[in-house]
Order: structure tokens, then sequence, then C-alpha cells
């Protein structure tokens, strides 16, 4: 039966020497699920088993090295706004005259807001949406009611 990884000594160093230079724990521990089959010969069960993963995920990782080779180590880097309506200067410069209205009134009109906000896009948004984006420009709603003195008495 042929194995899908081969132990080459050249490659087993150079994944060694990239296993000690690596900064990034996903990195190292996909580096270390090709390794323990490379030099131990560990089941896939067995590396699942001391990475904390799923089988699956150790064939996964397995097949993608054989395919793709030291490519399957290099991460995207993850975070960021992937399901953005509009870019953040654009949403500066919608909310702008409406933050300015809020600091002089003490409220922002979330009806109006939402309105210019949705014809922007063109499609209804949720007010959470309206929230989240008002929070991104660092408005906070004011407190409803006053915070309690301090009486000396």
């Amino acid at each position: 039966m042929k194995h899908l990884l081969e132990a080459d000594p050249a490659v087993i160093t150079r994944l060694s020497e990239r296993l000690k230079q690596t900064r990034d724990l996903h990195e190292f521990q996909r580096i270390q699920c090709v390794l323990m089959r490379l030099t131990l010969g560990c089941s896939a069960a067995e590396i699942a088993l001391l990475l904390g993963w799923a089988p699956t995920t150790v064939h996964t990782i397995h097949s993608r090295w054989a395919r793709d080779g030291d490519d399957v180590f290099n991460l995207r880097p993850k975070g960021g706004r992937r399901n953005q309506n509009m870019s953040a200067d654009d949403e500066a410069q919608l909310v702008a005259p409406f933050l300015q209205q809020g600091r002089a009134t003490g409220a922002v009109p979330m009806d109006a807001l939402q309105r210019a906000y949705e014809a922007r896009v063109g499609r209804p948004v949720a007010l959470s949406t309206i929230y989240r984006l008002l929070h991104r420009h660092g408005w906070r709603k004011p407190a409803t009611r006053r915070p309690p003195e301090d009486r000396v008495s």
C-alpha cells in the first residue's frame, strides 16, 4: 500500500527548522501534525489526540500537505470586515452629519440614519446594524438617567 507521506530526511530537517522559527500557534500545530506522521509514524487518531483535533482535520492537513506542500502552513490572517456593506470611509461620510446633530442635541435621530443607510446600501437593515455603525464611529448612547450625586453629610 502506498503511503501518502514519505519520510524524506531533507524534508524532515526543513520542517524541523520551520517549527523552531514559527511564532504562530496554528502554524506550529500544522507542522507538528505533518512531522509526527513523518518521524514517528503516528496514526491520524493518535495525532488528533495529541493536538486536540478531530482525526478528519489531521487527514485534511496530511492530504493538503501531500498535494500543496508547505503552502498548507501559510494561513490567511483572520479578521477584517468581510461582510461590510460599505467601506469605513463611506460610513464615516454618511454618519458624520448625524453625529454632529447628536452632539448638539444629545440624541442621534436613529430613524433618519437608518433610512439614509438603507438608501445607500439599497436594502433594509436591522436597527442593530445602525447601533453597531454608531459604535464603530465612537458614539455612545447617553445614559437614560443621571448618576446619583455624592452627598456630603
